[in-house]
């Protein structure tokens, strides 16, 4: 063995020395820019003065983590290339290059990080919300700059890639409308049903379980629509969001034992038949047919 080749094996120990080195500096920085981030966080949410503003710096801060994750791997990943013989600049001219023939066949990839951008940046989506976005509904489980995961009320999970997200229906903002249609039959006297509906949504307001859940004065819209076999009355309760369901059905429950304690009629589908006339004003009788007896 020869003393450059000794001199060699001298020499490599320090390499990995330094390796070592930036991959405990990067694994200290990733740990310290966690920290930090959670004490961003845990000091945002403490100033926080609404739950929808604590959502929102739970979103932030997981995206903020995972960004400087990416960026500190990135970067210790490069150096140590660099101390082990590798040219950096070569490699990044590749990965130029690379980037830009990627880009053009991933382009709904790099849409869907812009948008995801976008959609945090404006708060529109938030972990914990119920949203509508692409047709799906659900709770929002995960909000990653790729994509938002929603699980709707069946449990089924739905990966909506933020490219394709051009609209957001949030049900959780603020409050919300529970809108319930009730039908009556014709015949029915539509201010009785009105007066019911009212006693009954006052009966609900001075429950303990729901007078905390609904903001605001009980609300009749007046006759909405004449169905085929119903009279449709309209009316609204203005709620705590995401209490708008149980509201709803807490109302409808307790309306169906008041009209019928009160003899209002709730109809089911039903057909009036009418005899045609001749010219005369006359029109033959109905002949009902018996079955012949055995």
């Amino acid at each position: 063995m020869n003393t450059q080749t000794i001199a060699e094996w001298l020499y490599l120990p320090q390499e990995f020395l330094r390796i070592t080195i930036i991959l405990l500096l990067a694994w200290l920085l990733m740990g310290l820019s966690r920290k930090l981030i959670r004490l961003f966080r845990n000091y945002m949410s403490a100033r926080a003065e609404t739950v929808e503003e604590t959502k929102r710096i739970e979103t932030l801060a997981r995206v903020f983590r995972y960004t400087a994750t990416v960026g500190i791997s990135l970067v210790a990943g490069m150096l140590a290339l660099s101390e082990m013989g590798f040219s950096i600049a070569p490699i990044l001219g590749a990965a130029g290059v690379v980037g830009i023939a990627v880009g053009f066949g991933a382009q709904s990839l790099i849409k869907d990080y812009f948008n995801g951008f976008f959609l945090l940046l404006e708060n529109q989506i938030r972990q914990g919300d119920v949203v509508e976005v692409c047709g799906k509904g659900g709770l929002v489980e995960d909000v990653t700059l790729r994509y938002v995961r929603l699980r709707d009320y069946e449990g089924t999970v739905h990966y909506i890639p933020n490219g394709l997200i051009t609209t957001v229906s949030s049900r959780s903002r603020g409050f919300a409308h529970a809108v319930i249609d009730v039908g009556i039959a014709y015949r029915e006297n539509v201010e009785e049903a009105f007066e019911v509906m009212r006693k009954v949504a006052g009966g609900m307001r001075a429950s303990e379980t729901f007078a905390n859940k609904i903001l605001g004065e009980f609300e009749i819209a007046g006759v909405d629509s004449w169905a085929d076999s119903a009279v449709i009355l309209r009316c609204r309760f203005k709620t705590v969001a995401l209490e708008q369901w149980g509201v709803r059905r807490e109302f409808l429950l307790r309306l169906k034992e008041a009209f019928d304690e009160a003899g209002i009629e709730i109809p089911y589908p039903h057909l009036t038949l009418y005899a045609g006339r001749d010219k005369q004003g006359k029109a033959p009788a109905f002949r009902i047919s018996e079955a012949p007896r055995a």
